[in-house]
């Protein structure tokens, strides 16, 4: 698994995270997840709130893609990743109570994504190239 930088987890913390995943058939969506959060140095965790179409396509096989950008400093990155989804235990119930807290509704599911790659997303010679 790739780990995240330091730089990379404050990004994810300040800036609007997309992920984009792909229907069986081959239909890419593309959708912003503002509970997006680092779960530990090579997850990343966000509450699925509506069920809809990034939901079912995680269901249906999906890797995920999340990119986050800092338009201020012209940086970011996508990260790849494996997705696992939690309905019940432990770090489904702490989220459905960070949710609530945040005035959103008990999430139909958390969805850990375990990053297996890492991209540039910054303008340059760097832009697009695989860092992790």
């Amino acid at each position: 698994m790739a780990q995240l930088t330091q730089e990379m987890k404050e990004m994810i913390q300040t800036q609007q995270c997309f992920q984009a995943t792909v229907s069986k058939d081959g239909i890419p969506n593309n959708a912003p997840k503002r509970s997006t959060r680092v779960f530990d140095d090579e997850t990343l965790i966000f509450s699925e709130g509506t069920g809809g179409r990034t939901y079912q396509n995680i269901l249906d096989g999906s890797k995920v893609a999340v990119a986050v950008v800092n338009r201020e400093i012209l940086d970011g990155y996508r990260f790849l990743g494996t997705p696992e989804v939690l309905t019940e235990g432990v770090i489904y119930d702490k989220s459905a109570e960070m949710s609530l807290k945040n005035g959103m509704p008990i999430p139909k599911a958390v969805i850990l994504i375990h990053i297996d790659e890492i991209y540039s997303l910054k303008p340059g010679p760097m832009a697009g190239k695989r860092i992790a």
